[in-house]
């Protein structure tokens, strides 16, 4: 896919290895006497390491790139320890990337037994160092309850509302929502509400123009939202929705995009995770007006 990576200029770069521990997430090295980016899928894009190249032979560019994997990053990061950990995760904090930051901390916390270091320690280094960042601190306390992390990222399963006699009335009309989280960064693609399920896979504004998405979209069916041109990290998001296929086998996915230019890179990602994903399931597209009338439907 195509993303913002980092371009190493061989001319300009004399191999000094200032940029080599200013990268995090260990993307960098130094091969043949000049700094070489070792991995796409290591590299956020973020450039913690251009302020740190005398030479000024780093830059950003965007190009066809292996989608950054936060997961197999701080993998890495585990074996290299504690301090690294908490470099990268507060690397993460100073860009705002707290999909990535969540990704990270969902995984330290699954296997918080197999770490070589304490987990309580790495959480209280990185509140110590980032006490003004925009994430909530309680976002990376760990918490006691099954799954760990923030409690309003904990997958959970229930029971829509029954349908009310009285809507006609004025009441509140029901929720067809059955699970909870819904964002993409805050789901677990294999959770126990995505498997063999029809899949909602919907932009954010999508539901606010629709007055009778609950009813009409919704009901019985499991829910993902995204906005494309606001989150970050979605690189995660092909990868997720290629879980979604492979791993939950989902039985069908419903993408709903609103008519604005911006929601066209869902499509993309969609067709990507098709494209990696090993079984094929059958993908509807609707597009939305912003007076929330269906413009159009096919399927993809």
């Amino acid at each position: 896919m195509e993303r913002e990576i980092v371009k190493i200029d061989e001319e300009l770069c004399d191999g000094c290895a200032e940029c080599i521990p200013n990268c995090h997430e260990g993307a960098l090295q130094i091969i043949d006497g000049k700094a070489r980016l070792i991995s796409d899928l290591m590299c956020d894009g973020l450039g913690a390491c251009l302020g740190h190249c005398p030479q000024g032979a780093i830059s950003i560019e965007k190009r066809e790139a292996e989608a950054y994997n936060e997961v197999k990053v701080i993998k890495l990061m585990v074996e290299k320890g504690e301090n690294t950990v908490i470099a990268h995760m507060n690397h993460l904090l100073d860009h705002n990337e707290t999909g990535f930051f969540n990704e990270a901390l969902k995984y330290l916390t699954e296997n918080e037994k197999n770490l070589p270091f304490s987990l309580q320690k790495v959480t209280a280094a990185i509140e110590k160092l980032s006490p003004e960042k925009p994430l909530p601190k309680q976002q990376f306390h760990v918490m006691p309850q099954k799954g760990g992390g923030c409690p309003g990222s904990q997958a959970m399963s229930f029971k829509p509302a029954q349908e009310s006699q009285n809507v006609s009335q004025g009441h509140d009309a029901p929720s067809e929502l059955g699970q909870w989280p819904v964002q993409m960064h805050l789901i677990n693609p294999q959770a126990a509400y995505f498997q063999g399920a029809d899949v909602v896979l919907a932009a954010d504004c999508v539901a606010y123009s629709m007055g009778n998405f609950h009813q009409k979209n919704l009901k019985g069916k499991s829910l993902a939202i995204l906005c494309p041109k606001l989150d970050t990290g979605m690189d995660s998001y092909i990868e997720k929705i290629r879980s979604m296929i492979d791993d939950a086998k989902i039985n069908t996915l419903h993408l709903m995009i609103m008519q604005v230019p911006c929601c066209g890179g869902l499509r993309r990602m969609v067709e990507i995770a098709q494209q990696q994903a090993s079984r094929k399931v059958p993908v509807k597209q609707s597009i939305v007006s912003i007076k929330g009338e269906i413009l159009s439907e096919d399927w993809i």
